[in-house]
């Protein structure tokens, strides 16, 4: 069965889109700063830490500087997003694919993520390797788009091409529900898994600002799916008319949704909280709730 992301042209669209990514960076930079926020709630130290997915490495900036940091590697799937991490922060960085971490077991204390995993096509598969380089209770964290991201495109892009190439064809990429991805973590066995989210609602000048931004992230579909045949020109400008009038906001301009899931869980270890055995209670629902207690039937 054929995989649903192309890896191969996602490393090309991010290679490109280094090369003026901080002009488009302004999405990845929120999302990791909420990120490292839910880290500074953790209270314990992580002196060796991962940045899995690091693009230009906003997140391997702040970590490095974190007191109880001693080893710090950044990884992208992008060699020349590697680059750019490499010479923001002068950190440890190498090109390298989650679907496949070249890490022992047991590596890291902490793996940080933003904005890496919804294209990767093996994600349960990338789970569990992500909870073998952990030590035991080391702590995963991660942010990545859920399925509610860019409804609006796609819902204008649907009926654009509809009218104008009489056909729709896969013009965006799906993205994971949040409830699915709880049930992933626990999939790839990690234990005390969280998964929430948030969402971002981006206000642009005008729907062909989304356009570029979303190539200028590297963020363009990369499904294997996809139509081969580029956007016609009539279907685009249709598309912006479109997402104008359906969407448009008395200012003029027109919301873009980003939904972000968050993940947080840890590597099992003794030392973790455990539910407590089936029947051990002492004190009775109908007690605690100061309800009569009701026999079945």
């Amino acid at each position: 069965m054929q995989a649903p992301f192309d890896r191969s042209l996602l490393r090309q669209r991010r290679n490109r889109a280094s090369t003026n990514f901080a002009s488009h960076d302004f999405l990845l930079s929120e999302i990791t700063d909420r990120l490292l926020d839910r880290l500074d709630d953790i209270k314990r130290p992580f002196a060796d830490i991962l940045n899995l997915g690091c693009h230009s490495g906003l997140a391997g900036e702040v970590i490095a500087a974190r007191a109880d940091t001693r080893f710090l590697v950044q990884s992208d799937l992008s060699d020349k997003m590697a680059f750019l991490a490499r010479n923001r922060n002068n950190q440890a960085t190498i090109t390298s694919d989650e679907e496949a971490l070249p890490f022992a077991d047991e590596s890291f204390d902490l793996i940080v993520s933003a904005l890496s995993l919804h294209n990767v096509n093996d994600l349960p598969g990338a789970l569990i390797q992500a909870n073998r380089c952990l030590r035991p209770d080391g702590v995963f964290l991660a942010a990545m788009f859920g399925g509610q991201t860019l409804t609006e495109l796609k819902e204008v892009l649907m009926l654009a091409e509809s009218d104008t190439a009489g056909g729709v064809a896969l013009r965006v990429s799906p993205f994971a529900d949040v409830k699915d991805l709880g049930n992933l973590l626990q999939r790839a066995g990690f234990a005390l898994p969280v998964a929430d989210s948030e969402i971002i609602t981006v206000r642009y000048e005008s729907p062909m600002k989304l356009f570029a931004d979303l190539r200028g992230m590297g963020e363009s579909s990369v499904l294997n799916a996809r139509s081969r045949k580029p956007l016609r020109r009539d279907t685009l400008i249709r598309a912006a008319e479109l997402y104008m009038e359906r969407h448009g906001g008395e200012d003029g301009r027109v919301p873009a949704t980003f939904e972000v899931v968050n993940l947080t869980a840890w590597r099992p270890d003794a030392s973790q909280p455990k539910p407590a055995r089936r029947g051990s209670a002492t004190v009775s629902l109908a007690d605690a709730l100061k309800t009569p207690d009701t026999p079945e039937g």
